[in-house]
């Protein structure tokens, strides 16, 4: 009996998400494949590490000390809090004891009135730092001791405004870990590098953003945009606005994962994606078309054969591990990484249940507190 066209039409549709993983897989294969970047040996430029503090964060201390054990000649390390009475302080004034050789300095508030109070925090510590190249990073990084010299060496090609990497978690303790850890992996990075692929790396990430201050300047700095969410985006955006590239670097650093539940993983993805969804409305209507668990749901509920369910179903698992299996165990070098395949359903599941609510929400949860997005701020 021959098919509807209704059902001949969601079909077609369904098959869409396969073109995208199709983009994902070329995209990946060629970004990780490319040589090294040919970079001016020497080029050490004196760096300031600049920190925004608010609170601590798990082995925060480690997470800090990695900057001190740098393989690199002349750098200081700024931290900014919030006030006198932060946790974070303590630990850094044992950085200072117990490493005296390094320029560790403490701001204490930004000075400014503003809504995103880190990128009120970034705007005093660039305005107070000592060099003009400066490398921004969260607080959950940690670093190896060859992290200044990997990300300060394609700044020294004049065409580059702003160097950014990877992000991988330093180890996994609970069932929500590793989800996320599966996300970022099949999913977060997969994005990325099809927007490299696509259209340029115009955009920064946050544990890592390394550029200079007169690129940030150049854009009204970080006073222009505290009072907007996705500051690290915007960075990238805005210093790839000014005709320089963004360098989507394959050197990775590593975060410590936090995530007491599941509860606390889907207000990070909720999060982000609202944010997505005020600045860059298409883009976010458009991710429809990336889901490809609930589009094969959909072709097997309509055409309910085994044929269908081994074309769709079993076409999604397969392009979903292999675009997991490129980035992770290829691209980024994380082992025994097909233990974690089966969580691949879960996550879509999961990332596309959040994508529907962000439609509903008009405001993100950060650090305890509810903001209200309005006009992009």
């Amino acid at each position: 009996m021959s098919l509807k066209i209704g059902t001949l039409l969601l079909l077609g549709m369904a098959a869409i998400p396969f073109i995208y993983y199709g983009i994902a897989l070329f995209s990946c294969w060629r970004f990780f494949r490319r040589p090294p970047r040919k970079t001016a040996a020497g080029f050490t430029p004196p760096v300031s590490n600049l920190k925004p503090i608010r609170g601590l964060d798990p082995d925060a201390y480690e997470n800090f000390a990695s900057f001190c054990r740098q393989d690199y000649p002349d750098y200081e390390i700024l931290f900014c809090v919030g006030d006198r009475q932060d946790p974070a302080l303590p630990l850094i004034d044992r950085l200072m004891r117990e490493f005296p050789e390094r320029g560790i300095r403490v701001l204490f508030g930004s000075g400014r009135d503003a809504s995103n109070d880190k990128v009120a925090k970034l705007a005093r510590l660039v305005s107070e730092a000592e060099h003009e190249h400066v490398v921004i990073s969260d607080s959950d990084v940690r670093v190896r001791p060859d992290y200044l010299r990997k990300v300060m060496a394609p700044l020294a090609d004049p065409k580059i405004g702003a160097v950014t990497c990877f992000y991988l978690p330093i180890e996994e303790r609970s069932f929500v870990d590793r989800l996320q850890s599966v996300g970022m992996m099949s999913d977060f990075y997969a994005g990325i590098v099809v927007a490299w692929q696509l259209d340029g790396v115009k955009f920064a990430l946050g544990p890592t953003i390394a550029t200079t201050r007169a690129r940030l300047a150049a854009f009204g700095g970080y006073e222009s945009i505290e009072n907007r969410p996705a500051d690290d985006l915007l960075v990238g955006r805005l210093i790839a606005d000014q005709g320089y590239e963004v360098e989507l670097s394959r050197y990775s650093v590593e975060t410590v994962a936090d995530y007491q539940s599941m509860r606390e993983l889907i207000h990070k993805r909720l999060r982000w994606i609202v944010v997505m969804r005020h600045m860059r409305p298409w883009g976010h209507i458009g991710l429809v078309f990336t889901f490809g668990l609930p589009w094969a749901l959909a072709a097997v509920a309509a055409n309910p054969t085994p044929a269908t369910a081994a074309v769709y179903l079993g076409g999604y698992f397969a392009m979903r591990c292999a675009i997991t299996a490129m980035v992770a165990t290829w691209g980024l070098k994380q082992r025994s990484y097909w233990r974690r395949m089966g969580l691949i359903p879960l996550w879509d599941a999961v990332a596309f249940v959040v994508w529907a609510a962000s439609f509903l929400r008009r405001s993100i949860r950060w650090r305890g507190s509810d903001y209200y997005i309005r006009g992009g701020t």
